[in-house]
């Protein structure tokens, strides 16, 4: 998990994003946000991750206050989270999220003009295309090892395949 920013501050002030990767499906969730205290981390972590999926082994983040904080230890000490922290000066040790976020901000870079700060209306649309391209190092969508099943796309919608058809 990791914090991307500060962006191009929208028109509601939000300029960073929270990125969380999952090292086996390759699924991420983001939120943007104007700032992040160690609050939004551990509800961003109750609610995009824990409501949505399972209560995590094991967190990776960065030495950011964020995470290092009382408040976000007990937290995960508390639901049995281990956090592990990547090493000071050496993103790879959290290239899962690093790898993620640059592919996030290169993909977000395309798809703007000139309109820089218009980049969270292009946000879900950019996370969208993500989870539903084939990872090289899975051979699936991160929708699919998440889910179980294959999306159905809009180009599939009135055509009959065994997605449509059930």
């Amino acid at each position: 998990m990791d914090i991307v920013g500060p962006l191009p501050a929208t028109t509601a002030q939000k300029k960073f994003l929270l990125v969380a990767t999952d090292y086996f499906s390759k699924w991420i969730e983001v939120r943007t946000y104007a700032s992040i205290k160690d609050k939004d981390v551990t509800k961003f972590v109750c609610k995009n991750i824990i409501c949505r999926f399972e209560i995590p082994q094991t967190i990776i983040v960065d030495n950011g206050p964020q995470f290092d904080s009382i408040a976000f230890g007990t937290f995960c000490s508390e639901l049995k989270i281990k956090n592990l922290y990547s090493t000071p000066q050496y993103s790879q040790s959290n290239g899962q999220t690093e790898a993620t976020y640059k592919t996030l901000l290169s993909t977000l870079k395309k798809r703007l003009d000139k309109t820089k700060e218009k980049w969270v209306e292009k946000l879900s649309d950019v996370l969208w295309a993500y989870r539903m391209t084939l990872g090289q190092s899975t051979g699936n969508t991160p929708f699919t090892l998440t889910y179980g099943m294959n999306a159905v796309i809009p180009t599939e919608i009135g055509m009959p395949t065994a997605q449509t058809t059930m």
